[in-house]
């Protein structure tokens, strides 16, 4: 059972504000839950419907033997906790800012984004980072939030498997990785062929806003720019579709 306040506080966490404020972010749907639940993040309760419950038993079983809370919620109960027009019939909630930070070293390839707005393309990059096997990625403060449900899904729950550090001051960060012998490449417009790029022993690709492209300040300070050549009509390409193509050259 959960009493109407506490169920008015979980559902809180689908304003950003809050997640911010509780340090807690909201899961929908089995098959995203069970990628939270098998990364670091920690589970505090999950919400299930009767009927979801009894068709999917062994999740069932995984949440229990996992020793997490289980609340049975009634479905006019269980749309408050979501963000979809259909709910699966199962949300969970989870801390972060418990997570142990995944132990990669010697990383060859960082992916950074630079005011990367777009829910959608966010985690659709981070999905992307996690096929190529990118682990750390950087992001700007003015990216939009990593724990909003429509990265999350976006994703399919590549983001609960990355180093995803936001960084008070992203050309600084950037500065330092040159330090440690990184290149910083930056994905414009107008820049070298990605397919003739020479392949730096360690470098961070930065991908920018999906409508105004990289700032001066990461032109000025990114050791060169790479673009990928157009052979059709097209003004650009989205910004998602773009770092696909970008880390399959990268990673090759």
């Amino acid at each position: 059972m959960i009493t109407k306040a506490g169920l008015k506080y979980y559902s809180s966490l689908l304003s950003q504000k809050q997640r911010s404020r509780e340090k807690k972010f909201l899961v929908e749907g089995e098959k995203l839950i069970l990628e939270a639940i098998s990364s670091e993040y920690e589970c505090e309760i999950v919400f299930v419907l009767k009927q979801f419950a009894d068709e999917n038993s062994n999740l069932i079983k995984q949440i229990d033997q996992k020793k997490i809370r289980t609340v049975f919620l009634k479905s006019a109960e269980l749309k408050k906790l979501c963000d979809t027009k259909m709910p699966q019939g199962i949300v969970a909630a989870f801390h972060f800012d418990k997570q142990k930070r995944k132990n990669f070293e010697n990383e060859k390839l960082i992916v950074a984004l630079e005011n990367i707005s777009d829910p959608g393309n966010l985690g659709t990059i981070l999905r992307n980072c996690d096929w190529f096997g990118v682990k750390d990625v950087f992001l700007s403060t003015d990216c939009v939030e990593i724990y909003n449900p429509k990265v999350i899904r976006a994703s399919a729950g590549s983001s609960f498997h990355l180093n995803i550090s936001e960084k008070e001051n992203l050309y600084d960060a950037l500065e330092a990785e040159k330090k440690n012998g990184y290149k910083i490449l930056c994905a414009d417009l107008e820049g070298e062929n990605i397919y003739s790029l020479k392949h730096f022993e360690k470098a961070v690709i930065v991908l920018s806003n999906e409508a105004n492209g990289p700032t001066e300040a990461l032109k000025l300070l990114s050791d060169i720019s790479i673009t990928i050549p157009k052979k059709g009509k097209a003004e650009s390409l989205n910004v998602a579709s773009a770092s696909a193509v970008i880390l399959a050259e990268l990673t090759k």
